[in-house]
């Protein structure tokens, strides 16, 4: 394949083919190596045939090959020319991460860390299919479809603070009309549950403050405690870009596509409107589910700590389609982008890099630089290196326990396998894709976590 270096951290797949735009990769040299092993390249080549793209299909530090799309992909969309593809978003719609701050000093929880961490896998379901304590009829599953957080702080599990500081307010325009019941009826039973695959709940120090002006803004204070949360809209989301593909296969075909798993519709087609509120609803479900496990984690911790408050930082989606407006050939154009395992990156706005279990995670701060880099995004993480079978086949179960005790880390796991799956080894370097994001200018690095307890289902 024709890549090239153009600058450091920045590699381009130039326009050739059928390609409308060229394609960029936002790399190091380092990471550039694990993005080659698989088909993430190719797969950005792809994209970039699809009607309507403008200006560049685009790759993250973090990036690995996905479903149709490279997860780690941006790729943005003219509203007239445009589609929309499931695939380009993923499967977990609105899998994204959220961040509490607390009061607690390290000093004080690691006392507790054992019977805490016992306490949140008692509240908070977790692993494939589990069900949650917050049975729904569908009525009620309604709701949260087209009201998201705006249901939650009705009900009394979130705060009004919550809302502010959830992306959108964690309410996006849905229509639960438009979410078949077969998806309905997978999520009904899973609102406030943490699933299974790379999904966690982690107790955390902040470890390392990079920015401390910025640290103080958002509550961040070193040797402090904070808890991550990562999660999407579990079956109910699976399902629904499940059936929009198939709609999708069937109005309007694979024939012209580069790849069948970048179906996709016309954004102004009828189809198109559908699955953007169907999106949009699942988008709501998770700003939810992932709601409700934090009522949870506050209930476990005012046991043990009964002046405990946790605060929200921030919330945000990392598998989603959003309609923003960017300065294009020096005119302001809205734009549908596509963030497949990338988070937006506005300037002023807290980004949340979870890592691998057992590895670091990150605060950054969106920048103004990302408009025009990156269509206002960067990373998700830390991006798969080995797959999950390789991962389990090939590493080590009491090596994972000894690495997690050297660390000092707690796991509560439902299995040992889901663990291997997500072992450290299974990913990039979490300190190279925040490094890269931030001498990039799509993301500035504020602060440094590291796991104490981690939950994983």
């Amino acid at each position: 394949m024709n890549i090239k270096k153009i600058s450091e951290n920045v590699y381009e797949i130039p326009k050739e083919g059928k390609m409308l735009v060229p394609g960029i990769i936002y790399a190091s040299d380092k990471l550039m190596k694990n993005i080659e092993k698989d088909k993430t390249l190719e797969q950005v080549k792809n994209v970039a045939q699809l009607p309507g793209i403008v200006g560049k299909s685009i790759a993250m530090p973090d990036a690995h090959q996905g479903y149709g799309a490279p997860i780690g992909g941006v790729m943005a969309f003219d509203l007239d020319k445009g589609i929309i593809s499931p695939g380009a978003i993923g499967y977990d719609e609105n899998c994204g991460v959220r961040l509490l701050t607390t009061n607690i000093k390290k000093v004080d929880f690691m006392f507790k860390r054992n019977a805490l961490i016992n306490e949140i896998y008692k509240l908070v379901p977790s692993g494939v299919g589990e069900g949650t304590k917050e049975k729904l009829d569908m009525k009620e599953l309604d709701n949260v479809l087209n009201d998201g957080m705006k249901w939650a702080l009705e009900k009394g599990y979130a705060t009004k603070d919550d809302v502010k500081n959830t992306e959108d307010n964690g309410s996006l325009v849905g229509d639960a009309s438009k979410v078949s019941q077969k998806a309905k009826s997978r999520g009904k039973n899973q609102l406030g549950t943490l699933g299974s695959g790379n999904h966690f709940l982690e107790i955390q120090e902040i470890e390392k403050i990079f920015d401390e002006k910025t640290a103080k803004q958002l509550g961040l204070e070193k040797e402090s405690i904070a808890v991550m949360i990562h999660t999407g809209s579990r079956g109910l989301g699976h399902q629904n870009a499940s059936d929009y593909i198939a709609k999708m296969e069937k109005e309007y075909g694979i024939k012209n596509l580069p790849d069948r798993e970048l179906v996709n519709a016309p954004i102004n087609s009828k189809l198109g409107q559908e699955f953007i509120s169907a999106l949009n609803a699942a988008a709501n479900f998770a700003f939810a589910n992932r709601q409700l496990i934090t009522f949870q984690v506050r209930k476990a911790f005012e046991k043990f700590f009964p002046k405990s408050k946790l605060t929200l930082l921030y919330d945000v989606a990392h598998n989603i389609a959003k309609f923003e407006e960017f300065n294009i050939n020096g005119k302001k154009q809205i734009l549908c982008v596509h963030r497949k395992g990338a988070t937006r990156s506005k300037q002023g706005v807290p980004i949340i890099l979870p890592g691998s279990m057992g590895t670091a995670s990150y605060v950054l701060m969106g920048t103004k630089e990302a408009e025009s880099l990156s269509f206002a995004s960067t990373a998700h993480g830390a991006g798969r290196l080995l797959s999950r079978s390789y991962a389990v086949s090939h590493l080590n179960e009491s090596k994972l326990k000894d690495e997690l005790k050297s660390r000092d880390i707690v796991l509560k796991a439902g299995s040992m396998k889901g663990a291997l799956e997500e072992a450290p080894e299974a990913y990039k370097d979490i300190d190279e894709v925040a490094k890269i994001s931030d001498e990039l200018n799509i993301g500035k690095i504020v602060a440094r976590l590291r796991p104490l307890a981690v939950m994983k289902g």
